[in-house]
């Protein structure tokens, strides 16, 4: 199709063409590449969840991953970039049952089996939206590997993995304090909570003592004080020396508590005495445990209050105890006073309700002997990270590891490969496979062998340790080797304002949205333009419209181009400097060449674009461009200077080709030699 250069440039037509046209090569396959490639370069990409769609972290992240795919992939190398979806446990489950409440069923009424089957049913009709929202971003992702998390073949590598660790003696089942989603009905990882600041109260209730007076104890949950078991001081603090070992009055329940000290306690809290609940507290829960001390369940799975917690609030809901014990503590004269106070709350991540802490049978993964293997992985320099501040919140979390809960009470998942168990496991213990299950592994295939380790992994700052550190250790507990190289941590796009971006508050940019209105492209431009390393990017739309504005001028600059080299015979004959003007571009040229190589290489997406930015703005349009107008007297000089154009261009497009694919794409078979020659396997500029 000719190319129009008579009209400005339209990202709608040319987009969706373009695209079609490099799925109809075959190019994103590695093993249909042309030439001689006798080196590889493999990236996992970051599976999105089935229950998802593009949104604008999502945009920066794959933007980046394709820029440095198509890089390598003109540089020579023999390049996969693996896609794939990730079930999203937790996620979809809920999904799927909000569906069934518009129809007035529940998922126990259809019953496990038919329940797993109205999920697949979802799955296949909604679950690869992302993917093919992530083509009109220009991604050149090989579909063709496409995998998915619950795939037969991953489930049986996720099965070898758990048999591994068992064999290993790191599994084990057993009771312990959890945060438990009384809406999902499932145990959460500390890392699968979110925690919001939220205004409450810090209600001071005075304890009886046994020998008279009392002691004051500080909390924000009074509900959790009918699963009280003793109450605990600083043995530093001065002020219950003389009351450590004596008894205490628990309010309303009236029984014996003793009083203990703990060094855990910190003195500076509230009145430096605290209750101790064992059974929903996880700080309390070990200080229960060495003090031996009863720890009766007062909150039951489904968020209310069970028989233990007494006549006055079983079956209440904790909001409902909570004021229930309030009411009566005040009526019996035990608040002392109360304070408000900010906190921290932890929501689940899923449903957004509060979590609760209880006693739970579970399965645990030993996290001792990983945690290791990710530390040293990280300090031996195995694995870099980019920016490398971001190591130090990946060691803080592994230097104060707890074992990891890997079960799940929900019906959508792996369920747990032993006899009679019903739990499914967290969704990141399979997600921990990725970079080698997705190329077959237990099984020894060529992919497997060809593609592992993977170079380069990009995601978000959020999920270093709930999804890379976890692939590390995998890697090297299962492949004895790294699963990367090279982590790189995008920014953290927010708001113009500064806020989190949130469609649920209404907060969110959607990206498809501005594909619409211009184009994949200058969405690319947008979002590399302000990334400029790790730190949180606020978004500005006037970076879309600078970047619509730099298409039109690759637009008009190629059109000028064209008509100046005419009936150019020999374009891809090496130009001379014939002028002060020619020796200034080509020198910029070969200067810009190196720069963003160089960049790119040290994944410097950001400042790449903007030194691509300039030099194709100022340097060749603004002032070569102009000079080229008047190198026209002399037949030898102007047939020079269209031919120092002509190159100047060609490898601009090369250059620019990994941020704005389509333009450069479009552009590229307009000129005679590159008829039939796509521009995404082209040579990178040396």
């Amino acid at each position: 199709m000719a190319v129009d250069f008579s009209k400005p440039y339209d990202p709608k037509g040319v987009e969706d063409r373009i695209y079609k046209r490099w799925e109809a090569s075959g190019y994103f396959n590695p093993d249909k590449l042309p030439g001689k490639r006798p080196k590889t370069f493999s990236m996992s990409m970051a599976p999105p969840n089935v229950t998802g769609s593009l949104h604008m972290g999502h945009a920066l992240e794959y933007t980046i991953s394709d820029a440095l795919i198509r890089f390598k992939r003109m540089s020579g190398y023999k390049t996969l970039w693996l896609p794939g979806t990730d079930h999203a446990g937790i996620a979809t489950q809920n999904v799927v049952e909000k569906e069934l409440r518009k129809e007035g069923l529940s998922r126990h009424e259809l019953g496990r089996e038919k329940f797993l089957e109205k999920v697949w049913e979802w799955k296949e009709k909604y679950g690869g939206i992302i993917l093919s929202q992530l083509k009109k971003l220009g991604s050149s992702a090989d579909w063709s590997r496409t995998r998915f998390t619950m795939d037969e073949d991953y489930q049986k590598a996720v099965a070898e993995a758990f048999l591994h660790y068992q064999k290993r003696g790191w599994i084990y089942r057993g009771e312990r304090v959890i945060s438990w989603c009384p809406r999902c009905r499932t145990s959460l990882s500390d890392l699968e909570l979110e925690h919001t600041e939220e205004k409450g109260n810090l209600w001071f209730i005075k304890y009886p003592l046994k020998n008279g007076g009392y002691v004051s104890v500080a909390t924000t949950r009074p509900e959790t004080m009918l699963g009280d078991s003793a109450v605990a001081v600083n043995p530093k603090d001065a002020r219950y020396k003389n009351i450590v070992g004596q008894t205490a009055t628990l309010p309303i329940k009236n029984r014996g508590i003793p009083i203990i000290s703990d060094r855990r306690i910190e003195q500076e809290f509230g009145t430096g005495a605290v209750k101790i609940t064992p059974a929903h507290d996880f700080l309390d829960a070990e200080i229960g445990k060495d003090h031996k001390l009863p720890a009766p369940k007062i909150i039951g799975e489904d968020g209310k209050m069970t028989k233990e917690a007494g006549k006055i609030c079983e079956g209440l809901n904790t909001e409902e105890c909570r004021k229930k014990v309030v009411e009566e503590l005040e009526r019996l004269g035990f608040v002392e006073k109360t304070e408000e106070l900010t906190h921290n709350v932890a929501h689940c991540y899923r449903c957004n309700r509060i979590i609760e802490p209880i006693p739970s049978m579970q399965w645990f993964l030993k996290m001792d002997e990983l945690a290791k293997l990710a530390i040293k992985a990280v300090k031996s320099g195995k694995v870099r990270f980019y920016p490398k501040r971001f190591e130090k919140t990946y060691f803080d979390w592994l230097k104060n590891i707890k074992d990891w809960t890997v079960s799940r009470q929900i019906w959508w998942g792996h369920k747990i490969p032993i006899e009679g168990e019903t739990d499914v496991l967290d969704t990141w213990f399979s997600s921990a496979l990725w970079p080698f299950a997705t190329l077959g592994w237990p099984q020894k295939t060529k992919d497997l062998k060809k593609f592992y380790p993977t170079e380069v992994l990009t995601n978000d700052r959020g999920i270093v340790n709930l999804w890379d550190a976890r692939m590390i250790f995998s890697g090297l507990e299962l492949m004895k080797k790294t699963p990367f190289r090279d982590l790189i941590v995008h920014a953290t796009i927010l708001t113009k304002e500064g806020k989190r971006m949130s469609k649920s508050l209404g907060t969110g940019i959607d990206p498809l949205g501005l594909i619409d209105q211009y184009g994949a492209d200058a969405v690319r431009f947008a979002l590399i333009w302000q990334a400029m390393g790790g730190q949180d990017l606020r978004w500005s739309e006037e970076a879309l419209v600078a970047g619509k504005k730099f298409l039109n001028k690759i637009w008009n600059a190629s059109r000028f181009v064209l008509e100046r080299r005419g009936g150019l015979k020999t374009p891809s004959n090496k130009p001379r400097a014939q002028t002060k003007a020619d020796k200034k571009i080509l020198a910029e040229l070969a200067k810009i060449k190196k720069d963003v190589s160089r960049k790119i290489d040290k994944y410097e997406f950001g400042q790449a674009l903007r030194a691509l930015h300039d030099f194709f703005w100022h340097d060749f349009c603004d002032v070569y461009l102009e000079a080229s107008k008047k190198q026209t007297d002399d037949e030898n000089v102007k047939n020079n200077t269209a031919k120092i154009l002509n190159c100047v261009l060609a490898d601009s497009l090369k250059l620019l080709h990994p941020f704005l694919p389509h333009i450069t794409e479009e552009i590229w078979p307009v000129f005679p030699e590159n008829k039939g020659n796509l521009l995404i396997v082209a040579q990178w500029p040396k």
